[in-house]
């Protein structure tokens, strides 16, 4: 069996409340999901509960705030940079995906760049 990596950004807070960015590496491996359809390339479930599309408009710029909860950030259209309170920085855009974990501390700020709104959605996990 052949098995295959991907890596994504995890935003946490630590025990002093400071929030970071850090990654995670997601496994994959071959399984027969829909026979009889071939198999493809899966990683292993998780447990979420349910997800909301979101809209960021134009120059929305937040202050630093905690994630209301345990979630998967998945951008969909335009480009948005997430500043953790240790004052790292880190764009993302179309694709790209952020497992966020920050509940307690000081967060983490957000911010539409360009001239165009950032569309996505966001994944309740258990």
């Amino acid at each position: 069996m052949r098995s295959w990596e991907i890596k994504y950004l995890r935003l946490y807070a630590n025990e002093d409340g400071e929030s970071h960015f850090g990654e995670v590496e997601a496994e994959f491996r071959s399984v027969d999901y829909a026979p009889p359809a071939p198999a493809f390339d899966m990683s292993d479930p998780v447990d979420a509960s349910r997800y909301q599309m979101v809209r960021f408009p134009v120059g929305y710029d937040s202050e630093l705030h905690p994630t209301p909860r345990r979630q998967h950030f998945v951008v969909l259209s335009g480009e948005f940079d997430m500043e953790a309170s240790d004052g790292s920085v880190r764009t993302f855009s179309s694709g790209d995906m952020c497992l966020m974990e920050d509940k307690t501390g000081k967060g983490h700020s957000a911010r539409v760049k360009g001239d165009t709104e950032v569309l996505g959605f966001v994944v309740h996990l258990d």
